[in-house]
């Protein structure tokens, strides 16, 4: 059997809205809409059943058996639709009770917990799924829909037609030495000074891998490297060491402050990273998006203020 054409979701909830109240004008105010309109959508139903729904007793609708068996017929398949936006909007990341947030490890020092905090105070139901890497591996993730949104470096590499970015905040990057160094104790360095000294770098991917290669190439010189990592928190564990000495962000200023310095390159070599967040085009109006771009732009009012 054919289903009309006029027989459409909307005029079944209009319906359901009219058996509810049992009154055009209280349906009406329901739906936010006219008398003429309700009326008009369950004569068009009853058209495209090709059967009566209600009897007229002067200017009431009086329903019939009928209506009663559409009534709890739509009322389900109404249940059922929504059910189903619900699956497929969840199966393709939009308002699901899961949000897949990745971030550079450097930011889970204090950026990260800050957002996180927020964004269940605004949606308390919310799971949230904390994925780490370098930019290259997050942006790959986000491209592929594994990740919700990514918490990276602004730089080429993440520029996208198909993504939107929010910036948060603007980094200087710093000479990282242990506390019993002799650059310890200066106001900045001449980076050229330190030529023959070893380095510790992350791998290749990390946005402070090629900011380093950058800062060390204006500075003239290969570095010599004693080993990568895969972290900031093990390379940051290296300097205070003495393995080696480390170029990396001021964010991580808190972390092995009793053993690491941060210390100001001179003017020649600074070099800023800037730091946001970037996510699909596609998911702009997604729910739990729109949460944690809310908390980026307070949390970036915050900074600046």
């Amino acid at each position: 059997m054919e289903i009309d054409d006029e027989l459409t979701l909307k005029k079944l909830q209009t319906f359901l809205a009219f058996m509810r109240s049992g009154n055009l004008a209280r349906a009406a105010a329901e739906l936010g809409t006219s008398n003429v309109s309700v009326h008009r959508a369950i004569h068009s139903l009853e058209s495209a059943l090709r059967c009566p729904l209600f009897k007229h007793e002067g200017r009431n609708l009086i329903p019939l058996e009928s209506a009663y068996v559409l009534e709890e017929r739509a009322h389900k398949l109404i249940q059922d639709v929504q059910e189903t936006v619900r699956c497929t909007r969840e199966a393709a990341g939009f308002s699901a009770e899961r949000f897949k947030l990745g971030s550079l490890y450097s930011l889970t020092v204090k950026t990260v917990p800050q957002l996180i905090m927020g964004l269940k105070l605004r949606r308390s139901e919310l799971n949230i799924d904390l994925i780490l890497g370098s930019n290259v591996d997050l942006f790959y993730k986000l491209k592929n829909m594994e990740l919700d949104a990514i918490l990276v470096s602004l730089d080429e590499g993440v520029s996208d037609a198909d993504c939107e970015q929010l910036p948060l905040f603007s980094d200087d990057i710093f000479l990282a030495v242990p506390t019993d160094s002799p650059f310890a104790e200066r106001p900045e360095v001449d980076l050229a000074d330190l030529r023959e000294s070893t380095f510790i770098t992350l791998t290749q991917g990390f946005a402070t891998h090629r900011d380093g290669e950058r800062v060390f190439g204006q500075a003239g010189f290969e570095p010599k490297v004693a080993m990568q990592v895969n972290d900031i928190f093990t390379l940051l564990s290296m300097v205070s060491s003495g393995v080696g000495y480390a170029l990396l962000p001021g964010r991580i200023a808190a972390v092995y402050e009793n053993r690491v310095r941060l210390i100001p390159l001179q003017a020649r070599y600074q070099l800023q990273q800037d730091i946001g967040v970037v996510f699909l085009k596609a998911k702009e109006r997604d729910p739990n998006l729109l949460a944690l771009l809310a908390e980026c732009r307070m949390y970036s009012l915050a900074r600046e203020g």
